[in-house]
């Protein structure tokens, strides 16, 4: 099912299909493997609710068989199905019924049917915060009218058949603009990365990162850093290449002299900047180009400065903290660069490939199913990583069934778009953002990154990122803030609740693997990721800030990003372990200062700093230890 649903997906970019039939097909597909390929995770509660203490009963037939769908997975998957396909049968006149306000009692009762699976596919792939969420939101536009009347956010209510309506048979509820980036963009970079893991890329990234850096004290941290950019143009997801790049890294680590802490936080560090770093991105970033209207090419363009900024930030603390931790050189066998990229840099030539088939302005779809292409032709160069039909076939299963989670995710943010825009919720949450900042961009931008964040800590990246366009976007607009700078602010700081404590999944997964402790292990990966929490305020609060979005004049842009590293580098001072106090303190106030990107605070901040690094190496001398 995994591997047709790839292949429909690959066939509809060249055969397209009419919006929401496409829409609707691709969940009719995705919606029942959910359930197929994820456990209810209900049993442990049903024994307690029963009062049957212990551990489950073993399965008779093996251990395989727990993992196999019960029959209520079964009837759940034909029950999303169902209620998928009966649209289909007469599309037209379904979407006539619903913009009509005329939906019969079958329609009705399938988009009831469906909201509820979408509720139970989110919480079987995200967990319960999510779909709590997603309940609410629903119970509020059922029961608005019952609000006081003064209240802003009061409504009239709607009743079922509106909500179903709107809902279930256009585009503005579960077949929305995130279905559509889930069914259209996502998929097809999953397969993307599917088919350059199964050719060999991943090893040869890993491979190239060992062997790129000279033997010193900081090249075992700047290769984990390395190896995390290029897996994460495979993976571009920040808990999967944390794990994918530990299971390798962590000894090489260890055996430099990291603490448990600190290589966890450099794992989780470099595995969240596949969410951050072209030519993938994340989810959201889709989603950014569909809101915006523009290219994905452009959204990469925004996102190439500040990704440059938080790879310098990462390395720079590394260089402070090999000297802090007194770590040593470590010898990896690996063939040297030269021959490595001699051999295999082929594996590079599909990522470009993306970026210029854009640029020749073919669209996102078609340039990377013909980079998946030319990915599968070079995988034939390496005898160990020829696709045959076998390795086809598996890419494409493992494409589709790792786009699942995103597509119940974007599904369900259907129910709180949908009902946002049937009630107005969103620019009365706006209104009262901008009230409670009192018209003051500098205090609406701290409460926002604070919400992006807390949004965050309950529900995924994609999820998170679209709660927070619809809502805190428009305030954000009515402040003056443009809106590609708006909406990647939210990006940033949606991408960032990955690292934030107390959840910090990636950091949580590079503890685990670590063995470290979980909470000083977030602390290390925020303290390593902290310049990517600074540097989109300056989108927002600074005329100049959108040159670091790779808009305006080129010599703008040149002397901007110079200030922004600088900033950086001041940050990396603050946070190192090197400098002492004084020091760190006259630093952040320059990285502070050097973001506003005035000529004022600029010259102001570069006189701070050099005062701080004066009184460092003052100290130093005076106190060589």
């Amino acid at each position: 099912m995994g591997g047709l649903l790839s292949a429909y997906s690959l066939v509809v970019v060249f055969r397209p299909v009419e919006t929401i039939q496409h829409r609707m097909t691709f969940l009719a597909v995705a919606l029942p493997l959910v359930f197929l390929c994820y456990r209810s995770g209900l049993a442990p509660f049903a024994r307690r609710l029963l009062r049957r203490p212990g551990p489950p009963p073993p399965p008779q037939d093996g251990e395989r068989r727990a993992e196999w769908p019960s029959p209520m997975d079964w009837v759940l998957a034909a029950m999303a199905l169902t209620v998928l396909v009966y649209p289909l049968l007469d599309i037209d006149a379904f979407r006539d019924r619903g913009s009509g306000a005329a939906l019969t009692d079958v329609d009705v009762v399938s988009g009831v049917v469906l909201t509820v699976l979408l509720l139970e596919a989110v919480r079987r792939t995200v967990g319960w915060s999510f779909a709590i969420i997603c309940l609410l939101f629903l119970l509020y536009t059922y029961y608005g009218s019952y609000l006081p009347i003064d209240w802003t956010i009061g409504h009239s209510g709607f009743d079922i058949g509106q909500i179903v309506s709107q809902l279930y048979t256009g585009t503005e509820g579960f077949f929305g603009v995130p279905m559509q980036v889930a069914a259209s963009y996502i998929i097809l970079f999953t397969i993307y990365g599917a088919v350059l893991d199964y050719s060999g890329a991943s090893k040869f990234f890993i491979d190239l990162s060992f062997a790129a850096f000279r033997r010193s004290r900081a090249a075992p941290g700047r290769t984990v850093t390395t190896a995390g950019f290029l897996l994460g143009t495979v993976s571009g997801s920040g808990v999967a290449t944390t794990v994918s790049l530990g299971s390798v890294a962590w000894p090489v680590l260890r055996r430099a002299g990291y603490p448990k802490e600190a290589a966890g936080g450099i794992l989780a560090a470099g595995g969240i900047g596949a969410i951050l770093s072209p030519p993938t991105l994340g989810a959201a970033a889709f989603i950014i180009a569909e809101y915006l209207g523009v290219g994905y090419l452009q959204v990469l363009l925004y996102a190439t400065i500040p990704t440059l900024l938080y790879y310098l930030g990462i390395f720079l603390a590394i260089e402070i903290d090999s000297r802090h931790f007194g770590t040593q050189a470590v010898r990896v066998d690996t063939p040297g660069v030269g021959r490595l990229l001699l051999r295999f840099g082929y594996h590079f030539s599909s990522l470009l490939l993306i970026v210029v088939l854009m640029a020749l302005d073919r669209s996102a779809f078609q340039s990377v199913v013909i980079a998946t292409v030319i990915a599968f032709l070079l995988s034939f160069l390496d005898p160990r990583h020829r696709m045959g039909p076998k390795r086809v076939g598996q890419a494409l299963a493992r494409g589709a069934l790792e786009v699942l989670p995103v597509t119940a995710v974007c599904a369900a943010a259907g129910i709180i778009v949908g009902t946002i825009t049937l009630t107005g919720l969103g620019q009365n949450l706006a209104d009262i953002i901008v009230d409670l900042g009192a018209g003051n961009l500098v205090i609406t931008t701290a409460m926002a990154a604070v919400a992006v964040l807390l949004l965050g800590l309950a529900v995924p990246v994609t999820a998170s990122f679209i709660i927070a366009a619809v809502i805190i976007g428009p305030a954000l607009f009515d402040l003056g803030v443009t809106r590609p700078e708006a909406y990647m602010f939210v990006f940033y700081y949606a991408v960032l609740s990955e690292v934030s404590p107390p959840t910090a999944l990636s950091a949580v997964a590079a503890a685990a693997i670590t063995g470290g402790n979980t909470y000083r292990t977030m602390m290390m990966t925020w303290r390593y990721t902290l310049p990517a929490f600074l540097v989109p305020f300056a989108f927002v609060l600074t005329p100049n800030g959108q040159a670091l979005l790779a808009q305006g004049p080129l010599g703008t842009v040149l002397l901007m990003t110079a200030v922004s590293a600088v900033a950086v580098a001041a940050l990396a001072m603050a946070t190192g372990g090197l400098a002492r106090w004084p020091e760190r303190l006259l630093a952040a106030v320059a990285a502070v200062l050097l973001l506003f990107l005035e000529p004022v605070p600029i010259v102001t901040g570069l006189a701070v700093l050099a005062v701080a690094v004066a009184l460092h190496l003052f100290r130093s001398r005076r106190d060589p230890k």
